[in-house]
């Protein structure tokens, strides 16, 4: 039974930084076909904000701009994203997702990140 564990979600003000982390219960990334996040804003659809391949290609939606950076730790099993420049436009639900090499999808529960 695959698990992901989030935390590092926060309120915070515009231009500062938060580090989102994101723990498999089995696997660590470069043992998956891919991880990484997504978050749901207030009256928005879900969206893609940065996935990583189990080769370690690294891939950012637009609106990140650079302000994001995915990193890994394979022995903790662990994703982080790095999150610096914060808008209020970034405020959601940030969830981490996992797609297994048998193509198992699996959520976390989300985080909250809130910037004012």
């Amino acid at each position: 039974h695959v698990q992901l564990v989030e935390s590092g979600g926060g309120s915070v003000r515009a231009g500062e930084s938060l580090t989102l982390s994101c723990k498999h219960s089995k696997f660590p990334v470069n043992g998956l076909y891919c991880m990484g996040w997504f978050r749901r804003a207030p009256g928005k659809e879900r969206e893609g904000v940065a996935l990583a391949d189990g080769d370690g290609s690294l891939t950012y939606a637009d609106f990140v701009e650079a302000r994001f950076t995915l990193s890994r730790d394979n022995a903790k099993n662990t994703l982080y994203l790095q999150m610096n420049s914060l808008k209020p436009e970034d405020t959601a639900v940030y969830f981490c997702v996992s797609r297994g090499r048998d193509d198992f999808v699996g959520w976390g529960q989300g985080t909250q990140v809130t910037v004012s």
